[in-house]
């Protein structure tokens, strides 16, 4: 484990989720069976291009077979959709990710209920997200495990924690208050969003903070919690750099545990998608 030398414990995402990307190749080595990821990327946003490179270059590197869909920007939704039903009946393929977001005009939750409950790598669909409520095994989505998978390989205590949500959407935040409350779990978990009063206050009393709202540096010394885990979900950029929502240097040595922005939550979200993907594999009976 690494601290820095005021000795707050550095969360590494990216070494953690070496580990499991070593494992899962490993696994699908083993299994002698070739397992398959189709991304879907609509129009040329720069961005959204290198996140789904990267992820491409990190499924090879785990043994996962890449399928890249590149499609306009001006594509129609039924042809959208159509496409997506298309690889849904592709046997080949076993996990889809749709890169978000959409251009403007795109129904969002129409082209991620076209894919099919056991190829949602993404754990978005309405039906893998009420399986989370009701605590059914599922896919889940990959940033809120990818904390979890942190919270696991760390051994910190969770259970009787006050645990802090900012932020409540569909890909992070309510699915993260989810995993909070879940049996094993047993956080106390409070949802905070744009509209939430007495911000700073919430922050203050909470032990375990989750800010995914990207607006730098809104953890820092000013609110953060005496030895409190800060997991950075955020990020954000001036043109200067990347900033995630906790102010690192401004925390270090008030907070028990912090990951970095970048190497943080980041490498995490990438190996969850690889790990669901493998699990998608598993539901559909190819390992």
């Amino acid at each position: 484990m690494k601290y820095t030398e005021k000795g707050t414990l550095i969360l590494d995402g990216k070494y953690v989720a070496q580990k499991m990307q070593d494992s899962i190749k490993k696994k699908i080595d083993d299994s002698g069976v070739e397992i398959t990821l189709a991304t879907v990327l609509v129009g040329d946003d720069k961005p959204s291009q290198l996140y789904v490179n990267n992820k491409h270059k990190q499924a090879t590197a785990s043994s996962i077979k890449s399928m890249h869909v590149n499609l306009p920007g001006d594509i129609s939704q039924d042809e959208l959709e159509n496409k997506i039903s298309e690889l849904g009946n592709d046997p080949s393929v076993n996990g889809i990710l749709i890169q978000m977001p959409l251009p403007k005009g795109l129904n969002e939750d129409r082209v991620i209920e076209m894919i099919p409950t056991n190829k949602d790598v993404d754990g978005l669909k309405e039906q893998n997200l009420g399986k989370l409520i009701v605590g059914n095994d599922v896919l889940r989505p990959c940033t809120p495990l990818g904390v979890m998978k942190l919270i696991e390989y760390y051994e910190l205590e969770t259970s009787g924690k006050k645990a802090l949500v900012i932020g409540r959407s569909r890909l992070v935040g309510m699915p993260q208050v989810l995993m909070f409350g879940s049996k094993g779990v047993d956080c106390t978990v409070t949802l905070a969003h744009s509209r939430t009063k007495n911000l700073d206050q919430l922050i203050s009393e909470s032990e375990i903070v989750v800010p995914a709202i990207g607006v730098p540096n809104i953890i820092n010394a000013s609110n953060v919690k005496k030895d409190a885990i800060l997991l950075d979900v955020g990020i954000s950029s001036d043109g200067k750099g990347i900033h995630g929502d906790v102010d690192f240097a401004a925390v270090d040595g008030i907070a028990k545990a912090v990951t970095p922005m970048p190497g943080g939550t980041g490498p995490m979200t990438v190996a969850c998608l690889l790990e669901n993907t493998m699990k998608a594999a598993q539901l559909q009976g190819i390992i």
